[in-house]
């Protein structure tokens, strides 16, 4: 019979956001969003800002994780980030603000703005609002 659970770690530079057992993961692929079963091909995928969530005890979980890789094994994942913030967790005030900066840098375009930057920014700022009204 095959097992109708995977661990789960979401482990970035500062702790161990989330450790578990868990039923399915969806993730935000640099090339499309990816979800993972129990018993699933090992692989390696790169992750872009965004969402993620995963399914425990029937009930769907929210995290907004930025930057990093998720390795894929048939019984565990491992997503490695350079953060990760539970939906509980999120400022949404907070966030807000954040967008707002982000986007008058955009729309400003002065010199010695770095757009790359404000870009990812305000990816981050969106993905933490997405999860934080899920």
């Amino acid at each position: 019979m095959a097992e109708s659970r995977i661990q789960l770690d979401i482990v970035t530079p500062e702790k161990l956001a989330f450790s578990g057992q868990v039923e399915e993961v969806n993730l935000p692929g640099v090339l499309g969003e990816f979800g993972v079963l129990p018993g699933h091909t090992p692989f390696l995928s790169e992750l872009r800002i965004g969402p993620m969530h995963f399914r425990s005890e029937g009930k769907l979980e929210w995290f907004a994780i930025n930057r990093g890789i998720a390795e894929v094994t048939p019984t565990k994942v491992t997503v490695l980030v350079r953060t990760a913030e539970s939906s509980r967790d999120i400022d949404v005030a907070r966030a807000e603000a954040s967008k707002a900066r982000a986007e008058q840098r955009l729309k400003d375009r002065q010199e010695g703005v770095d757009v790359a930057r404000a870009e990812a920014s305000l990816q981050r700022a969106l993905a933490r609002l997405k999860v934080a009204r899920v």
